[in-house]
């Protein structure tokens, strides 16, 4: 029993944790190119932002968006 904890223990620290180990590593020597993920991260929502904020504004030129104080019947 005591051997399929450690071979998880090995699985993990040895293997799936590798990546992370790399990325360690790789920060001493470039921080930029270690954060790569985030700053495709940061891009992805940038770029969603636009689009949803041009989204917005076509509704708003429509005129489609009620904007009246009580637009909800529970108000």
């Amino acid at each position: 029993m005591k051997d399929l904890f450690y071979g998880i223990e090995d699985l993990f620290v040895n293997v799936l944790f590798a990546p992370f180990d790399w990325l360690r590593a790789l920060e001493l020597e470039n921080w930029w190119s270690a954060n790569f993920m985030s700053w495709i991260f940061i891009i992805v929502g940038f770029v969603a932002f636009a689009y949803w904020m041009k989204e917005l504004q076509k509704f708003n030129n429509n005129g489609e968006e009620d904007k009246s104080i009580s637009s909800h019947s529970y108000l």
